[in-house]
């Protein structure tokens, strides 16, 4: 058989994954001392066919609905945080990018299982000069999270027309993302983190590299959305955040079961009675069940809600705040519940060999990223009461 063409996937992309734990437990600690994921990892996903779960279905991606990347975001970052970073870091920026590209353009690009596209922050310090056929792209981008395992990259940019003024287009500022061989890039080995280490988010840059047209699509800009599905009205920003919040879910979850086992058998030396038999425990791990179940909850059921509106062709602001109020609200819950449940596992949290402590360290972490942050919790807020807002990241 054609190793481009894979057999009939009769298990859901969540479930797909789930069969990846055991693989992802085993190499998790080599993920982190190599911060890349290994061979056997990588080769997991691509026969796992979890590289093109939000391509659209004309490129011959599976153009799942949002929940399941979401859920599958999450069953990967139960096993490693890492591995499920990667995942929805190249999923949302794959499909974002084909569904604005010329159709053929996306078709050479993303073609076959063994696909994935990796690109770092957005930031105003670059220049894409507007030429005939196409852009001059020069700059450097960091946070290339998965770049050492895909063939292609990108980077965003502002366009500049030659005389250095912005270029305008759609009546505002020119805003473009731009695909190219990682081949074509100068990258650095500068990822020296805390956790997420596995992620491999080295910096990258290109100097005078030209960009064709086909290759810089405006991925949010509806002028330029070739796709129709759900998924595409969306927008970037929602997709990597229902991903993002899936992988601090997992996390927390794998963490918050990982105290349980450990209270059915401990004792601190500090306690008069077993862990079991601790009143204060007991409450701990019903309160962190209560918390992370409820944001999982939330988060899923505004995904479906925005998902649904955005078929129906009425996905508005309200609900685009309810997901981002979700995502951000979730990946802060989930952050807490494994902060608490390292702090109750006591010495026993800070040893390698224990379970602990990587995952500690991926889910602080997950907890500091951008779509966590306390400022879109805010913009809602304004958003609720009425007050003048900025709207944006939804």
């Amino acid at each position: 058989m054609d190793a481009q063409v894979q057999p009939p996937l009769t298990l859901s992309p969540p479930d797909r994954a789930r069969l990846l734990r055991p693989l992802l437990d085993e190499h998790g600690a080599e993920i982190d001392r190599r911060r890349e994921l290994t061979p056997e990892v990588v080769e997991g996903l691509f026969a796992q066919d979890l590289m093109r779960v939000l391509l659209p279905a004309s490129i011959g991606g599976q153009e799942a609905h949002l929940l399941d990347h979401c859920r599958t975001a999450e069953a990967l970052g139960y096993a490693d945080a890492s591995t499920g970073w990667f995942y929805n870091q190249s999923n949302v920026s794959a499909a974002t990018a084909a569904a604005a590209m010329p159709r053929e353009a996306a078709a050479a690009i993303f073609d076959g299982p063994r696909t994935g596209l990796a690109w770092g922050a957005k930031h105003g310090k670059s220049r894409a000069i507007r030429v005939p056929g196409g852009y001059r792209l020069t700059g450097e981008w960091g946070y290339g999270s998965g770049s050492r395992h895909t063939t292609w990259i990108g980077a965003h940019s502002m366009v500049q027309n030659p005389d250095g003024t912005p270029h305008i287009r759609y009546g505002k500022p020119d805003d473009r993302s731009f695909v190219f061989l990682k081949s074509k890039a100068k990258v650095t080995d500068d990822w020296q983190v805390l956790g997420l280490r596995g992620t491999g988010s080295d910096t990258y840059s290109v100097e005078d590299l030209f960009i064709p047209d086909e290759h810089a699509p405006a991925r949010d800009a509806v002028e330029e959305r070739r796709e129709k599905g759900p998924l595409y009205v969306i927008i970037s920003n929602l997709l990597y955040a229902s991903g993002f919040c899936g992988v601090a879910l997992g996390v927390g979850r794998r963490m918050l079961e990982t105290y349980t086992e450990l209270a059915r058998g401990k004792q601190s030396r500090a306690a008069i009675n077993a862990m079991a038999n601790n009143n204060a425990v007991q409450l701990e791990v019903g309160q962190l069940e209560a918390k992370i179940s409820a944001a999982r909850a939330f988060v899923h059921e505004a995904i479906c809600q925005a998902y649904e509106a955005a078929q129906q062709d009425r996905l508005d602001v309200d609900l685009r705040m309810r997901l981002r109020l979700a995502t951000t609200f979730a990946m802060q819950q989930a952050a807490d519940v494994a902060y608490a449940s390292y702090r109750a596992a006591g010495t026993t949290a800070i040893l390698n060999a224990a379970p602990f402590e990587r995952r500690f360290r991926d889910a602080m972490s997950v907890s500091q990223h951008l779509q966590g942050m306390n400022a879109h919790v805010e913009m809602v807020g304004r958003h609720l009461i009425g007050s003048e807002n900025v709207v944006q990241w939804v």
